[in-house]
């Protein structure tokens, strides 16, 4: 955070929280942007995600024990989708952080978090349909709004529509 720069209660919880969360996985990690409007941070180290986000879920001073939204994000200047996870500690104590991670473009997978949030099964689905993100562990990974057979991510920037599917003219 700026020096000699006001920040709000809510940015200082969110703060303070990921010095714990900093202090714990180290270089794991990116710096936190301290925005207003949800501070987040990035796991640098994927391969560690599931560790991390144990630890924001049962350290007795985090209890992370929400998880509002997990989305798709897709990055093709870098060559790289990922994923960004909003986290409260809700009715708990109040503190709330984002989580972003990234991986390949094309073929990339990331550590499901289905165990630690169940709401994270059918977000993941999501994001493995429209992005083509895989998370490895997941324990029912398969299209959830596309049908199985249809082709591509069709949320990824560069994404071409099919002309029809079986035999069925696609409205664009």
């Amino acid at each position: 955070m700026e020096e000699g720069k006001a920040v709000s209660q809510s940015v200082q919880q969110s703060a303070a929280a990921y010095s714990m969360i900093q202090e714990q996985f180290g270089s794991a990690l990116s710096p936190l942007d301290a925005n207003e409007t949800m501070p987040f941070f990035e796991v640098v180290e994927t391969a560690r995600w599931v560790e991390i986000a144990h630890f924001m879920r049962d350290h007795a001073k985090l209890k992370f024990n929400y998880l509002a939204c997990l989305t798709g994000v897709d990055y093709p200047a870098e060559e790289k989708v990922g994923i960004i996870c909003n986290f409260e500690s809700l009715a708990l104590l109040g503190h709330k952080l984002a989580v972003k991670l990234k991986c390949q473009r094309h073929g990339g997978s990331l550590p499901s978090i289905s165990c630690l949030w169940h709401t994270a099964n059918w977000h993941e689905r999501e994001v493995f349909d429209l992005f083509g993100i895989t998370f490895a562990g997941h324990p029912e990974m398969r299209r959830i709004l596309c049908p199985d057979d249809w082709e591509g991510s069709p949320l990824l920037k560069d994404y071409k529509v099919q002309q029809s599917y079986r035999g069925i003219k696609v409205p664009y």
